[in-house]
Parts: C-alpha cells; structure tokens; sequence
C-alpha cells in the first residue's frame, strides 16, 4: 500500500483508539463515568471531540477532499492537542471516584500518540517535513 494513503490511516486508528478508549468506562460503568471523567482538571471528552473532528479531516486529506497538506498539518496540531489534553487528565484525575482499572488513564494517553505520529508520518510523506 502506498504511504500517502497508509499514513494518514495510523491517525484515523489512534483516533478510533481514543473514542473506544473513552467510551469504555461508559460501558464498564453502565453509564456511571461522569464522577471519573469529571474530577480531571481537564475534561477528556474535549479530547474525544477534537478525535472525530480528526478522523474527518485526515479520512479527507487521504481522498484527496481536501488538500494532503493541510490535512496533514491540521492532524498534526489537532493530535497533539489531544494527547495534551489526556495527559493533562491522566495526570489529574482522582481514581477512587468509580471503580475502574487505574491505568485506564494512562493507556487512553497512550493510544493517542499514534494520531500526531500518523499525521506527521503523511506530512513527511507529502515532503511538508
């Protein structure tokens, strides 16, 4: 598969990754996240929000909707704001308010490097860096 086309794919996975990854607590809690995802100082569903928004611009870059390039670039700063904002919450979040795995957190945070990764990985394939 050519990397123009597989790049931009990585990011829509971490993208999909971090909504599966926020709505587990939803399903494991039978409904009862808000305590979990309330406590932070950040609310990790800003992240979930910026993730479909990403899926959009990235699935649109790669059809060739929209130019590569800014699409490459606009995954880019989209997927750090994410990853910022999930670490910001792992990081703040009290654990005790529901019973949940403790390194729930910390795995949501991880699964979103592949959106910035994947984003930057098109933008190196279209020559941008």
């Amino acid at each position: 598969m050519h990397s123009e086309r597989l790049a931009p794919i990585v990011g829509i996975a971490g993208c999909v990754a971090v909504l599966v990854a926020l709505a587990y607590p939803y399903v494991a809690l039978g409904g009862g996240a808000g305590p979990y995802f309330g406590s932070g100082v950040l609310n990790p569903l800003i992240a979930g929000l910026l993730a479909l928004v990403t899926i959009i611009v990235l699935a649109a870059g790669r059809q060739g909707r929209t130019d590569p390039g800014f699409a490459a670039g606009v995954g880019i700063v989209f997927g750090l704001a994410i990853l910022v904002v999930l670490v910001v919450w792992a990081g703040t979040v009290r654990v005790d308010t529901v019973a949940i795995d403790p390194n729930h957190r910390w795995l949501t945070a991880a699964v979103a490097v592949a959106i910035p990764a994947g984003a930057a990985w098109f933008a190196r394939t279209l020559g941008l860096l």
